[in-house]
């Protein structure tokens, strides 16, 4: 974190070879944030995918579709809370329901390891079945491959999704409006801290479980409400810091947040002063941003409490025009910093 007084605009840093192998180790954070923006918009650029948005909204005859897709590897495959299977179903459930759209259709590719155990497959595949149902999603295409012994760590997923917009709304980065207040759907940092615990044999007082659920019910309910939502954004890698500010540099404005204001629950921070993490770059799978006018707030805050998945949903803060691009937070101490994009990611392999 930096403090707001010596902060300093710098160009992007060139991708270079040692780049490229640390980001296919799993870094995160400014890294991925530069392979995004000097490689992979420059090859790929439209105005589509320029939105920087969860996923990318389409119109095609006379419907106004979403559509997403995600790939997961998380180590290790089962944690308390969920496993390989959920988060590939509710990741990207989740991501059509940040682009207002109500989830319909998902595909999957699964790229198996040669001698993975059929029991794990049997589980994962049990874990998507279930998911998808509560989700209210069908699977209805997909691919298997199969990878030689070592090269593939048991299983990765892909997925898919399509879903239907059927609102006049545009949820989107660039509708962010000075003004706008920020809500937190809920506590956070659980489930990076669910996955650590699990993966070095680590054991806490209270069991930490990892909030991976499905969004798109309390979503629903905000634009069945007529709700204004300017823009949503759930908060899977890199966490809440990386969320607010891939917002900030996309809309051009200032996201002033409070550290008060945010949820983050004992065990949780307990659990990060132990192990030297800043809960608000962990990752979760199932807290969500919503971008809304200030005459809305109350309202939206009453209607996302009224679900489990949101039940602690709070204000955060709100947008503000200088310094734009920035993300700043108001310390409990009174003081106000900025909050950077990480130089590499806290936990690999966490989704």
């Amino acid at each position: 974190m930096a403090d707001l007084k010596d902060f300093r605009l710098e160009c992007p840093l060139p991708l270079n070879d040692n780049e490229r192998v640390q980001l296919a180790h799993g870094g995160g954070g400014r890294r991925m944030h530069e392979l995004l923006e000097n490689l992979l918009l420059p090859s790929f650029g439209n105005d589509m995918l320029l939105e920087r948005h969860d996923g990318a909204t389409l119109n095609i005859a006379g419907a106004k579709l979403a559509f997403t897709t995600d790939s997961y590897v998380v180590r290790p495959l089962f944690f308390p809370g969920g496993d390989i299977g959920t988060l590939a179903i509710n990741g990207t459930v989740n991501d059509l329901a940040m682009c207002g759209a109500r989830p319909l259709y998902l595909s999957s590719a699964f790229i198996l390891e040669e001698g993975m155990p059929m029991e794990t497959l049997r589980r994962v595949v049990e874990s998507m079945r279930v998911s998808a149902r509560a989700a209210k999603v069908q699977l209805v295409t997909g691919d298997t491959k199969v990878v030689d012994k070592g090269k593939g760590d048991e299983i990765f997923i892909n997925t898919a999704g399509i879903g239907v917009v059927a609102h006049g709304l545009t949820i989107s980065p660039r509708s962010v409006r000075s003004g706008d207040a920020i809500l937190l759907s809920g506590d956070v940092g659980r489930h990076g801290i669910a996955i650590m615990a699990t993966r070095e044999g680590l054991s806490f007082e209270s069991a930490i479980e990892s909030d991976c659920a499905p969004l798109w019910e309390p979503v629903a309910a905000l634009l069945a409400a007529g709700v204004e939502i300017h823009c949503l954004r759930d908060l899977t890698r890199g966490g809440l810091s990386s969320g607010l500010i891939e917002i900030a540099e996309t809309a051009g404005l200032r996201m002033a947040i409070e550290e008060s204001l945010v949820p983050v629950r004992e065990e949780v921070m307990g659990a990060c002063e132990i192990l030297g993490l800043e809960p608000l770059y962990l990752a979760n799978e199932g807290r969500f941003l919503a971008f809304v006018p200030q005459r809305d707030v109350e309202r939206g805050l009453e209607i996302l409490r009224r679900f489990d998945v949101s039940r602690g949903a709070a204000c955060i803060g709100e947008v503000r025009v200088h310094p734009a691009g920035l993300v700043t937070m108001k310390s409990r101490l009174g003081t106000e910093r900025i909050l950077d994009m990480l130089s590499g990611e806290q936990l690999p392999r966490i989704c």
